[in-house]
This record gives C-alpha cells, sequence and structure tokens, in this order.
C-alpha cells in the first residue's frame, strides 16, 4: 500500500532495511536506490537527492587521494561499479523519453556538479578557479564528475534540435549560482556545443550587464565591473577558455550582437549592447584581438551612420566615457592596430568634393574619429614619456600593444606621412615620432632613413628634419646610426637603384640647406655632412656604380660634403682613381649635372694635400690622352670602327687568316713571306680610325676638362689675365703646372728624362728623327696636347720641363716648312696652326723674349721657307738660352714667377731674320712692325688671345 510504500522510502532515507532493521552500508544503499527508481518513478526527487551524496562521497574520498597522494590505498569504499550504474539507469531514461527526463535529469547533474566544484574549492589539492585548465583536467579525470558531464552532455545531445533552452538554462543558472568554480563546466560543454554555449552565454551576460545597470566603463578601473556585475567575470572567462579552438564562432557571435543592435532601439538591451562589447574587450585581451580588426572592416558608411544615430541620444557624459575608454582600448590592440589606425584617420578626413552624394560619413562621425585621434595621440604620449625609467633610451618598462604593432609598420607610415595630405600627415608624423621614442632606437632610425629613401621633392624633406629635431632632444647618435643603416642597406642592396639615387640626393640637399640664424655647429646639415664624411669609403665606392644616375648622385654628395681632416693615403687615392673615372663617364654619357659634380669634387680633393693634387693631375691628364676617352676631345684611337657593321670584320680568326693567306710556312724575307694589307673588295685593313666627333661637343668637353684643371692648380681662383691680378685672385700653382708638364712628356715620349732640358744644336736632330716623329704624331692625334701646354706654360717655369718635346715638335715643323713646296703656309693648316701655338706657348712660359714670341702673329701671311727661318731663329735663341728653372725669379708682389730676359745679352742678332722677312713683306706687314722692337712694347697673355 501507499502507507507502507512510504514507511518504506522513509527508512531507506535514514539508511536502515525496512525487512531486517540492519544499517545499509553506502553502496548497499546506492543499490537500493537505483531499484526503486527504476521500479518506482515517482521517486525520482527523493533518489536523485539521495543519489547526490553517493557521488559527493565518491569525489571526498578522490580529493583526499590527491591530497595525501595515496593513489595506492583508497581511503573509502570503491564505488565505481555504483556510478556506472547510476549512469546506466539515467541514460536509459534520457535514451527511452527525453522529452520527459532531459530537462530534469540535465538539471539535477548540473546542480550537482556547481555544488561539488563549490564545495571543494577551497581544498588543497584544486587549482584555483582563474586556473580554468588545471581544473578542467582535475574534473575531468575524477569518474564521478566525469559520469555526470557524461549524463548532461547526453541529455543537452537529446534536446539539441527541439528545445535546449531548458538544458542551457539550467547551466547558466548554475554558472551565475557557482561561478567562477563552475566555469570548468560551461568551457568543456562550450567546447561540445560551441555556437549553443557561446550564444546563450553572451545572452546572458547581457541580461546581467543590463540588469545592473553598467550602461557605461569606468575607464580608470575597468576590471572592477565583475564586481558589480556578478556574471560578466564568467563570460570573460568562458568565452577565453573556448577562444583557443572556436575564435571564429566566437566573434561571429560578437559581430552578430554587434549589428542586431544597430536596428531600431525597442529595448534597453539594444542601447547596452556596445557598452558590453567594450567591457568586456577591456576585461580579456584575447577577445579584443578576436573582433578588433573584424570590426574595423564591417564600419562600413552606413554602419557608422547608424551608430552616430544610436549614440546620439545618450548623455554627454556617457559619450565621453564611452570615447575614452574606445582609446584604452586602441592602445591595448595588437591584431590590426595598423588597419584601426588608417580606419581613423580616413574616417577622420574632411569629406572632399567629389564625393558621391549618400557615401559620406555624417559630419557627428567625422567629428568623433577626429577626437579619438587626438585623444590617442595624447593618451600615446603619456605613455611613451611618463615612464618610470630616468634614461630615455633604456627599453620602456611600460609595454603598449598598440605602439608594438605598430613598429612593423614604419615604412607604411613614412609612405603616407610624406603625401602631405592636410591633417593625416601630421597626425601620422607625431605617431612616428611617438614610436621611435618607444622603440628606440631601431624604430627611430628606420623612420628617418625611409623618409630620407621616399622623400623627393624639398617640402618633404622637411619633414625628416622636423623629426630629427625632436628626436634629437631625447636620443643620441641618432644621425650616425642612420647614416650607417644608409650604408648598410645601399651596399646589401636592399634598396633599388632608384631609392638610392633618391636617398644620396636627399642627404646633399641637406647638407646644402642655408644653415639659420639660430642653428649652430650641431644643425642637422653639418652634422650629416660630417657623418658622410665619415663614410668616404662606402660613399666612393658608388662612383663606380653601373648606373650613371647612382654615380652622379654619389658623386653630389660627396662634393658637398665635407672632407676629414686626416685621411689614409690608400683610402684618398682609391677616392681620387674612382672620382677621375666617374668624370670621364660623365663626359662619355654627355651628363651636364654629372660633370658638374664631378668638377666639384675633383677640386675639393685636389685641396687636401699637395700630393692628392698630383694625383688628380697626373690621373685626369693619362686617362684624357688615353685612347678610349682621346676621342672626347678630337683625338683618334686605333682600330676603331665608326659602323657596327663592320665591326664583326675584324673578329677574324688568326688561323683563319693564316689558312686563307697561304699553306706554306712562312720565312721572313723570302719569296714565301706575305704581307697583309687589306681584303680585295674592301680595301686596305683598317689600322686607326679618327673619330672627329662634333667641333662644338669637343669644344665643350675640351673647355670643362681644361676648367677641371685649371681651377685644381689655382684653387678656384685662377685669373686669365696674369697682368692684371686682383688682390683675391691666385695664378697656377707652378707645382701642379710641373705635375701636368711631367706627365705630358712621359706620355709624349717614355724614353726621355726631364733632366734634358738644355737645348742642343739643330744638327742634333738628326739623330732624334724617329723621336721627333713621334712627338709630332702624338700631337695629331691628340689636339688636346696643345691645351696642355698652353695651361703649362702660365705655370712658370713648368714649361723649362716639356723642354724634350717641345724640341721635337719644333724639329718637324722647321722640317715641314722647309720641305715644301707651296707658296703660303695657309695650305698646311696644322702645321701653321702648331708653329702658332708652339711660338706661343713658349712665350707665355717666358722661355722666348717678347719679340720672338710675338713672330706667330705673322706666319700665315709668309712663305714657308721663311717660317722655316724664322723658327730657326728661334731654335738659335734657345740653343744659346736654355730654358732652365734656375733663370726665373719671383716676384713676392704678385706671386709670379718672371725672367729677366736682359741678363741673356744682346738678343739683336736673333731678330735680324725677323727684321729682314718684315723689310720684305713691308707692304702686308708694315703696321706690325712696332711689334717686334727691342725693347718690346706691353705684350698681351698669350693665354688671353
Amino acid at each position: 500500500s501507499s502507507q507502507e510504500l512510504a514507511q518504506e522510502i522513509k527508512a531507506f532515507l535514514n539508511g536502515v532495511d525496512p525487512v531486517h532493521g540492519n544499517k545499509l552500508t553506502v553502496k548497499d544503499h546506492a543499490r537500493c536506490a537505483i531499484l526503486l527508481l527504476r521500479n518506482l518513478p515517482p521517486a525520482r526527487n527523493a533518489v536523485l537527492e539521495h543519489l547526490c551524496g553517493v557521488f559527493d562521497e565518491y569525489v571526498s574520498n578522490y580529493i583526499l587521494e590527491i591530497e595525501n597522494e595515496t593513489n595506492a590505498t583508497s581511503l573509502g569504499p570503491n564505488l565505481d561499479d555504483v556510478i556506472q550504474e547510476i549512469q546506466n539507469v539515467l541514460s536509459d531514461f534520457v535514451r527511452t523519453n527525453p522529452k520527459a527526463w532531459a530537462p530534469l535529469i540535465s538539471a539535477w547533474s548540473i546542480d550537482l556538479m556547481g555544488q561539488l566544484s563549490s564545495k571543494y574549492a577551497g581544498r588543497h589539492g584544486v587549482p584555483h578557479a582563474s586556473s580554468l585548465n588545471e581544473l578542467l583536467h582535475l574534473w575531468m579525470s575524477c569518474r564521478a564528475t566525469r559520469v555526470l558531464m557524461e549524463i548532461y552532455t547526453q541529455c543537452l545531445s537529446s534536446m539539441i534540435n527541439s528545445c535546449p533552452d531548458a538544458c542551457v538554462d539550467a547551466l547558466l543558472d548554475t554558472s551565475v549560482q557557482h561561478s567562477p568554480h563552475f566555469d570548468w563546466v560551461v568551457a568543456h560543454i562550450g567546447s561540445s556545443f560551441p555556437n549553443t554555449i557561446i550564444s546563450r552565454v553572451l545572452s546572458c551576460g547581457l541580461k546581467d550587464f543590463c540588469m545592473h545597470g553598467a550602461a557605461a566603463v569606468d575607464v580608470l578601473f575597468p576590471t572592477a565591473a565583475d564586481k558589480r556585475i556578478p556574471k560578466i567575470a564568467s563570460v570573460v572567462g568562458i568565452l577565453g577558455h573556448l577562444a583557443s579552438r572556436h575564435s571564429e564562432n566566437i566573434k561571429q557571435e560578437l559581430l552578430k550582437m554587434f549589428h542586431e543592435s544597430l536596428g531600431p532601439v525597442r529595448e534597453q538591451q539594444q542601447k547596452a549592447t556596445v557598452p558590453f562589447l567594450l567591457q568586456l574587450a577591456v576585461m580579456s585581451p584575447m577577445l579584443l584581438s578576436i573582433i578588433s580588426s573584424e570590426l574595423v572592416d564591417s564600419l562600413k558608411q552606413s554602419v557608422l551612420n547608424q551608430l552616430q544615430q544610436h549614440f546620439a541620444v545618450m548623455p554627454r557624459e556617457d559619450l565621453e566615457n564611452m570615447v575614452s575608454l574606445i582609446v584604452h582600448l586602441i592602445c591595448q590592440t595588437s591584431n590590426g592596430a595598423y588597419r584601426i589606425l588608417q580606419f581613423l584617420i580616413n574616417t577622420a578626413m574632411p569629406a572632399s568634393v567629389i564625393t558621391t552624394p549618400g557615401l559620406a560619413v555624417h559630419d557627428g562621425v567625422r567629428e568623433a574619429c577626429d577626437k579619438i585621434i587626438q585623444l590617442l595621440l595624447l593618451n600615446l604620449q603619456k605613455l611613451v614619456y611618463n615612464r618610470t625609467s630616468t634614461n630615455l633610451i633604456d627599453p620602456a618598462p611600460r609595454v603598449v600593444p598598440f605602439l608594438d604593432e605598430l613598429k612593423n609598420h614604419i615604412k607604411d607610415l613614412c609612405i603616407e606621412t610624406l603625401k602631405l595630405e592636410r591633417k593625416r600627415y601630421l597626425w601620422q608624423h607625431q605617431l612616428l615620432g611617438l614610436l621611435s621614442v618607444y622603440c628606440n632606437p631601431s624604430c627611430a632610425t628606420d623612420a628617418i632613413f625611409y623618409m630620407l629613401t621616399l622623400a623627393k621633392t624639398q617640402e618633404e624633406l622637411s619633414l625628416v628634419a622636423q623629426l630629427h629635431a625632436v628626436l634629437t632632444s631625447s636620443m643620441a647618435g641618432l644621425l650616425p646610426t642612420t647614416i650607417k643603416k644608409c650604408v648598410c642597406q645601399i651596399h646589401s642592396g636592399s634598396i633599388s637603384e632608384q631609392h638610392t639615387i633618391q636617398l644620396l640626393n636627399n642627404l646633399a640637399l641637406i647638407i646644402q640647406w642655408e644653415k639659420q640664424e639660430d642653428e649652430g655647429p650641431a644643425s642637422m646639415s653639418s652634422q650629416v655632412s660630417q657623418i658622410v664624411s665619415m663614410h668616404l669609403y662606402d660613399f666612393g665606392q658608388l662612383l663606380l656604380h653601373r648606373n650613371i644616375e647612382v654615380s652622379e648622385a654619389a658623386s653630389l654628395l660627396l662634393s658637398v660634403a665635407s672632407m676629414p681632416k686626416a685621411i689614409k693615403p690608400a683610402l684618398l687615392m682609391t677616392i681620387v682613381r674612382s672620382a677621375v673615372h666617374q668624370f670621364f663617364w660623365v663626359l662619355h654619357r654627355k651628363c651636364n649635372s654629372g660633370i658638374s659634380h664631378a668638377t666639384r669634387l675633383l677640386f675639393k680633393l685636389s685641396g687636401i694635400c699637395s700630393m692628392t693634387l698630383k694625383a688628380i693631375l697626373q690621373q685626369l691628364v693619362e686617362g684624357a690622352l688615353r685612347r678610349g676617352n682621346a676621342r672626347l676631345f678630337g683625338g683618334t684611337a686605333d682600330l676603331f670602327i665608326v659602323n657596327e657593321s663592320s665591326l664583326e670584320d675584324i673578329k677574324t680568326s688568326l688561323l683563319d687568316v693564316n689558312c686563307k693567306f697561304g699553306t706554306a710556312v712562312n720565312f721572313s724575307g723570302s719569296i714565301w713571306s706575305v704581307f697583309h694589307a687589306g681584303i680585295i673588295g674592301q680595301g686596305l685593313k683598317p689600322s686607326s680610325v679618327v673619330l672627329r666627333k662634333e667641333k662644338e661637343e669637343i669644344v665643350y668637353n675640351i673647355q670643362h676638362f681644361m676648367n677641371l684643371i685649371i681651377q685644381c692648380c689655382s684653387g678656384g681662383k685662377y685669373h686669365t689675365d696674369l697682368n692684371e691680378l686682383q688682390p683675391n685672385m691666385m695664378p697656377v700653382n707652378p707645382e701642379a703646372a710641373k705635375t701636368v708638364a711631367v706627365v705630358v712628356v712621359e706620355y709624349v715620349c717614355q724614353d726621355v728624362t726631364n733632366s734634358e732640358l738644355a737645348w742642343p744644336p739643330e744638327e742634333h736632330t738628326k739623330n732624334t728623327v724617329e723621336r721627333d716623329i713621334q712627338i709630332r704624331k702624338c700631337f695629331e692625334e691628340n689636339p688636346l696636347l696643345f691645351k696642355l701646354l698652353q695651361f703649362v706654360a702660365t705655370g712658370r717655369p713648368a714649361l723649362c720641363y716639356c723642354s724634350v718635346v717641345l724640341r721635337g715638335l719644333l724639329a718637324t715643323l722647321m722640317a715641314h716648312w722647309e720641305a715644301s713646296r707651296d707658296n703660303v703656309t695657309t695650305s698646311s693648316l696644322w702645321q701653321l696652326h702648331a708653329s702658332c701655338t708652339l711660338i706661343a706657348c713658349m712665350g707665355e712660359g717666358h722661355l722666348l723674349p717678347p719679340v720672338l714670341s710675338n713672330m706667330h702673329e705673322i706666319f700665315h701671311q709668309l712663305a714657308p721657307f721663311e717660317v722655316n727661318l724664322l723658327l730657326l731663329s728661334v731654335w738659335e735663341y734657345m740653343k744659346d738660352n736654355s730654358p732652365l728653372p734656375q733663370k726665373f725669379t719671383f716676384s713676392a708682389e704678385k706671386g709670379l714667377f718672371y725672367r729677366d730676359f736682359s741678363r741673356d745679352g744682346d738678343i739683336s742678332k736673333y731678330l735680324n731674320v725677323l727684321h729682314s722677312v718684315l723689310h720684305k713683306n713691308i707692304d702686308k706687314l708694315g703696321l706690325l712692325c712696332g711689334r717686334f722692337q727691342w725693347p718690346a712694347p706691353r705684350r698681351l697673355s698669350i693665354w688671353g688671345h
């Protein structure tokens, strides 16, 4: 009967056998409860309540074993078989009738797990609630709690497609009651049913957030919300645990909540959704990183306008708190920081006049982004400069995730800054400064390097100076480190040739900036100049770069940079050789700006010391007379074929030639000797082809070359009229002119020495015919030699060292005029020009007295034999008055060497032939007789003539 059943249940609950009256053991008691549950389902509440004690007994023994570390010996009865029987019975109920049993059993199992978690949370062997993974491992290792988890999972699985709300509500209610000790249960179940659990957890958290009136978050104490809002910490913990495997699901649910809240406001939860999401982001950096980048991408124009309408009704104080919270979150954002920055800047920029109506964001949105950017920069400035470290060079002890992420986008920030677009370049320039101080020295060096490399105008380059001015007060050695980085990037090939050119030009432009009144020796311009001089070898290597523009830019940089006070001779000679090579290269390329830069560089190098000057002059003269460069100045080149098609004709094998012209053995001097003079049908073989460039081009090249020689030899202050020197004008350095003379002599005739200064008798020319012809041939092939002689003549007494060249040239000219059968000298133009130039040079160099040096003025009106007679008079004078440097005296007043011809005695005997020629041609030369009186009137400079 029902009365008897009630008595038996009462006795059962008291642990007494209703038949025999004996005390039951835990296992027997549990089996009786299972039997009762199977046969009498209405007793389920009492039975389930009793079974809670069985699970509690099992868990208690499990915790004791962990604390005492006595895994081998059990401290209580072994209840594994009983636990398994309980699981089998409950599983059968759920499987046979899930609609009736699943809500009841799920609520019982989840509540029991909550009670057990809270009851044993303080035990020594149980980890802290914050250690979710360790706590999960502990409870899932326990057979009792694992069975409870499996029972609940079965209940939820059976109801997932129909009505899971009852199961989930029980889970969340228990979570609120027993959190945070119960979070491991929610985390594990969430891993099995991510979509259902995540959405329900967020929904429950939002309801709790609204219930406690936390519409805004305290920026100063953002993590204090877990005390005012009981459930918020549990939501953060559960989602944080699920984020490792289900971050995509969490992101989709968060975005879904965000977009659903932007619709027409119908309830309080919609207003609180955005503050709720912000609170989650504040409390969980992991959730912030999950949603930050995706959220920015979803903020389209329509979404922004909806946000503006959504927040327009909020109180001003709440809006300001929210803006401050957003700024705080941005500073803590590491994922997608650059995208967030660009979004803010692009949105804050004023609307363009070409923006399509309807596509522009609301003015309130633009103003809000503008305010956020300004507050962000202000907050970053406080974080960067308000540090505990007294030395700004030391690493910052306080981490700013936003800046840590942005340091990977230094180049992008520099590119955006150099666009000079209204407000945005000012914001980004300020951000570059903060980033440079925060990540010093790497970011500071990178920022200036990229801006130096990418700046294309002087206005853009001025941003580099502004950034340097901001950083130089807190950083030492910034520019040296930056220039060193520039050198390393160039030589490692990390930047393109075009960027290399831009970098070198920008460095040169900075050096050329005029110093302001308030700037001292520590200005950026002077510092860059000095630092570049420390890398003279590194930049000097670029003078030989295969790209002419790179070479030209390097030449410009070195020409404006200051030279170090002490340079190793080997390094100096290397730079000199490179600079000379680059000078001829730009001449070949017809690069006017390159010629100017190379000229300035060589002139600057020539002023370092006398050794450098001599090296430059020697290499310049040798280079100009070399066959590869001689054609620049109207010279010739052996075997140079102008037509490319004929170039193939000279690519002939020696074996092929021998086979073609005969198979017999060649015996020199015999009848079998073959002289290959050419190819039938193609004419004579090309021995040498005169490469005559356009006359204007040749004059242009000669002018630049001689101007460079003159500048180097006169310190850049040469005056063409040596008779009217100003106090600040300097003549040609005699030692420099002597260097040029020695090089010319070595090139023209290598088999003589400079000691052969004495002038031999005319008969001596019979012994030097071959050498004299060689000298003449050199002058014919290289018109530049006459220009060099004219220059040497101005540096008295340097022309004395060209005595052997003058003799050889004069001897061949005399031989030509003597053998000439023409009536006029103009029929031999080259010989006429050579004769006039030779006599003029000798006069300019004070090797001839004025009267004899003026005779070249009448050569073009005389017959060849008369010119020969006059040249013979010159030879006689030179024989009796050898060109020796000892005959010159120095005038301290004008700083020049002069020769007193009165010490040579009466020169009338050398003028007899000249006067006779004048008398014979009195009808043509009568007006010039005054030019040939002794002592002669004041003469004009031959160089000027």
